[in-house]
């Protein structure tokens, strides 16, 4: 078995590389956790070896699954509900807190292992690249056909014709296999985006979305996927990163995105307007999804 710190970046494939690094980390955290800092529902850990003391980002208490046993039974839980999802079948709400516990449990052990065992300019890297790859293998295991697509959009300049890569983070399809390709997307098709946090990162989606539409020249549907928009705050705090303002003036005077979905969602994304356009993740997996990708 590789050490734990190369596991955790090392890019994962399936659900079941998923699962083992997640009972990993879960295994290794009691043995190097320090002190527990609470601020409403968050926890923020601490670890000090050899006299430094290491933060884990803001855990949201209601969501983590710290105990590898119960870990080990909500994942298995998941995996039955992907099985329903995928088949059609009956989903209830249980079903969906299973979803976003289960996946914000695994995401997050990522981001607590990182931060304790990787230099913090690696660990933001791969935190980021195992949420894709995440999102990327629940949409397989539901059937969704998906692929990682970058756009070639040409421009004129007086060197010539060059071209600006658009890299979109995942397309996902109602087609057996994704029909869009580095010259084209298909309509029918949903660009999706996915970030750990909005922080700095809103805006683009809009852009992105304005600028593949006229680029492509028909509406393209892009929905977001966060895990979260808070951070902490010196040692024993937290603040919230959604500029939901500048989120409904974008909304308002730019483009409307087709979805925003969250796995811990910020407090005002359950107020209204903000939640006539932000949803809990298992919302899209459970309800939404099979909207979005058939209209």
């Amino acid at each position: 078995m590789i050490p734990l710190h190369k596991d955790l970046q090392k890019a994962k494939e399936n659900i079941t590389e998923f699962e083992n690094i997640t009972k990993r980390v879960l295994q290794y955290l009691p043995d190097v956790i320090s002190s527990c800092q609470q601020k409403n529902d968050y926890l923020i850990y601490s670890s000090e070896i050899a006299g430094t003391t290491k933060f884990i980002r803001p855990i949201n208490k209601t969501l983590f699954i710290d105990d590898v046993t119960t870990f080990d039974k909500s994942y298995k839980q998941l995996l039955a509900i992907l099985n329903k999802i995928k088949t059609g079948a009956e989903i209830i709400d249980s079903d969906k807190d299973i979803i976003d516990k289960t996946l914000y449990t695994i995401q997050q052990s990522i981001g607590a292992g990182l931060d304790l065992l990787v230099n913090p300019n690696s660990a933001r890297k791969h935190v980021g690249n195992r949420f894709e790859e995440l999102i990327k293998t629940i949409f397989t295991e539901i059937g969704v056909a998906n692929k990682k697509i970058i756009l070639q959009i040409p421009y004129e300049t007086e060197e010539g014709t060059k071209t600006y890569k658009c890299e979109n983070d995942l397309i996902i399809s109602p087609f057996g296999s994704v029909k869009s390709s580095s010259k084209l997307l298909d309509e029918k098709e949903v660009v999706v985006s996915i970030k750990t946090t909005s922080k700095d990162r809103m805006g683009k989606m809009f852009i992105d979305k304005i600028l593949l539409e006229r680029f492509v020249e028909h509406p393209q549907k892009v929905i977001g996927i966060f895990l979260n928009d808070v951070q902490r705050k010196e040692a024993d705090n937290i603040s919230f990163t959604l500029v939901s303002g500048l989120f409904m003036v974008y909304s308002k005077f730019l483009t409307e995105l087709e979805g925003v979905y969250y796995l811990d969602p910020p407090p005002n994304a359950n107020k209204k307007p903000y939640s006539n356009y932000m949803r809990r993740f298992s919302e899209l997996l459970t309800t939404d999804l099979n909207r979005i990708l058939t209209t």
